[in-house]
């Protein structure tokens, strides 16, 4: 009950956030304008991961969207400041970049989170890219990879290899970093839309909210699991993956009895994921924002079935 309960709750989100099926031609440029996408990152310290995730996603944008300017901001300060440091890369914070593009001559911008969910990160971005609402033309921001239940179905598809093949007794686990924003509902909501579509075998945990790593350890027991596979459910395999997921819960759950191989790759590095936010954005150079204020005033006035 609890479960369909956070299904219904987290369906009226996804219309809520992606129902504005209205067609829009805001991108079509006049002459003197320009264009951009923005794509915007929690970001990651370590550089293999990077290039296989969010510079994986970079090249599919540029590839994928050649009519426009294609650039990367993260959000994370202390990321951006430990890679200067330790790189001597400079990344933009996301108004950083966005008053370049101003700079440039961009007019019209669409920005793109690489987020997994419609939380804590996400929100934070909506409320800094608003800021700038009036140096430009057009700015919208696109949705996160988890938004409408075809989202979810299409993540438990992308990530088929890694449940596939499981045994009665083998169970894969992924974890996700986690947060107290209300958005955190998504992990329970992707772990039963695998239970009802995909498979019973799959679970998911998270390093810093719920579900807890001991009620994931309480659902394998009573599933009678022996072997796990362990993964991040992160867009990156960065330090959560590397000393949380592979390190401290891997002894855990080896601890309770389990065999535990973990697999220290970033949602990012899936191709069927990065689709996602490839979709996403199309869907948002071509569509209106639902204004849900202005709906109410027609309704309020008759002018709405």
């Amino acid at each position: 009950m609890k479960k369909m309960l956070v299904v219904l709750v987290m369906l009226i989100m996804s219309i809520s956030l992606f129902a504005n099926g209205e067609k829009s031609n805001e991108f079509d440029l006049k002459d003197g304008e320009k264009k951009a996408i923005l794509m915007v990152s929690f970001g990651t310290t370590f550089p293999d991961t990077r290039a296989k995730t969010i510079g994986a996603l970079e090249k599919e944008f540029k590839k994928e969207f050649q009519d426009f300017e294609v650039r990367t901001a993260f959000t994370s300060r202390i990321i951006m400041r430990r890679i200067k440091e330790n790189e001597g890369i400079i990344y933009d914070n996301p108004s950083e970049a966005l008053k370049k593009l101003k700079e440039d001559g961009y007019t019209h911008v669409l920005v793109q989170g690489t987020h997994i969910m419609n939380g804590l990160e996400s929100e934070t971005l909506k409320k800094e890219v608003a800021l700038h609402k009036d140096d430009f033309k057009v700015l919208k921001v696109s949705n996160p990879v988890l938004t409408v239940l075809d989202d979810y179905k299409a993540v438990a598809s992308a990530l088929a290899p890694t449940y596939k093949n499981l045994k009665k007794d083998e169970a894969t686990v992924f974890i996700g970093h986690g947060t107290h924003h209300p958005g955190n509902s998504a992990y329970s909501m992707i772990e039963n839309v695998f239970h009802e579509y995909y498979s019973e075998n799959v679970f998911f945990g998270t390093v810093e909210g719920y579900p807890t790593l001991d009620s994931v350890i309480k659902q394998l027991k009573q599933k009678k699991i022996k072997s796990i596979n362990l993964y991040p459910f992160m867009v990156v395999a960065g330090d959560h993956a590397h000393n949380d997921i592979a390190g401290d819960m891997k002894e855990e759950l080896e601890k309770n009895g389990f065999i535990v191989k973990a697999y220290l790759i970033g949602l990012g590095e899936n191709k069927g994921i990065r689709k996602i936010d490839i979709d996403h954005a199309r869907y948002a150079l071509s569509h209106k924002e639902e204004n849900m204020l202005m709906k109410k005033k027609e309704y309020a006035n008759g002018m709405q079935p």
